[in-house]
């Protein structure tokens, strides 16, 4: 079910996968075969993970992506569909597959995760322009770095043109983006390593990781938020830290759980206009994620969600 409530309009410029899941007991080494307990095949993709979890909590959301023509493209857009995302934007390209990504999950919720970006690389800024009408009427748009960085810094610089707001989650990480090709960027939504190979300092404790924050910003950037896992996640602007504490809940799946984050917070923040409190509530969503298995199936509607928070307050 996806909600009826629409209270934001959310554009993703961005990947879309076909997740190949993989449920082991442990890794093999180099040469050897194992047998595994269990296997499903989702969608996924970090810009689609992140429209979906947004479209389920009721954002008016639009997707700008390409897909392969084959079987998994046409799966891939009617998902979107189904989940209420806007497909207008959604171009195949012909004699490209579409982008996969192998994920092999351990016992203890952890993953490992490969991609092919197949047609997710042929996104280009030619796209962007195409989908002009629609991006200058969002209140937020989302990018990741699983299409061409000419794409993902053409749309921020653009953004920043039309007064829209930008989001960017720097994963995969890649020594190939600069600063400099992203200095209008209203909100970076890294991880630690991802913050380290960008701002060039080291991230090991709070107080690095807040002056790693706080150089991209002195380059214009205008908010980063540095998620750390299980510790939760720290909000850093020019002058002022806050600490966004992590929601403890046993994980049984934690793939898509980042993408789970981004995607929610961007549907509170469009909806609110308060970033602490929509990093909050994006905490409390991201953890609803990782008590289920698989990525988009793991992401709570609406009324989900509420319930979710309810249970999460009768037992404080």
């Amino acid at each position: 079910m996806v909600s009826s409530e629409k209270t934001g309009r959310i554009a993703i410029v961005g990947s879309n996968m076909v997740d190949l899941i993989t449920y082991v007991q442990i890794m093999p080494k180099p040469g050897e075969t194992v047998e595994a307990p269990d296997f499903e095949i989702g969608c996924g993709g970090k810009g689609a993970n992140q429209a979906i979890a947004a479209a389920r909590l009721g954002s008016q959301v639009s997707m700008v992506t390409k897909v392969g023509d084959d079987l998994f493209g046409d799966n891939t857009i009617r998902n979107f569909a189904e989940n209420g995302v806007d497909t207008t934007h959604v171009k195949k390209v012909a004699g490209k597959s579409s982008g996969v990504a192998p994920i092999f999950v351990e016992p203890s919720g952890e993953n490992s995760i490969l991609i092919v970006k197949g047609a997710n690389a042929d996104l280009s800024p030619a796209d962007v322009d195409a989908a002009e009408d629609m991006l200058r009427q969002a209140d937020l748009i989302l990018l990741q770095l699983e299409i061409p960085l000419e794409t993902v810094a053409y749309t921020i610089r653009r953004a920043a043109e039309w007064g829209v707001r930008t989001i960017l989650n720097p994963a995969p990480a890649t020594k190939e983006l600069k600063v400099s090709d992203i200095s209008s960027l209203s909100f970076l939504v890294p991880n630690e390593s991802e913050l380290e190979l960008l701002s060039g300092m080291p991230t090991t404790t709070e107080e690095e990781i807040v002056a790693a924050a706080r150089s991209l910003i002195a380059q214009g950037i205008g908010t980063v938020i540095v998620t750390l896992g299980g510790r939760g996640a720290r909000l850093v602007t020019a002058d002022d830290v806050k600490v966004i504490e992590a929601v403890k809940v046993k994980p049984v799946d934690t793939t898509g759980a980042g993408d789970a984050f981004i995607g929610s917070f961007a549907h509170f923040l469009a909806a609110t206009g308060d970033v602490e409190q929509s990093l909050n509530r994006a905490a409390r969503y991201a953890a609803f994620s990782v008590g289920r298995r698989g990525t988009q199936k793991s992401y709570a509607t609406a009324a989900e969600f509420e319930e979710f928070c309810k249970s999460l307050s009768a037992s404080e």
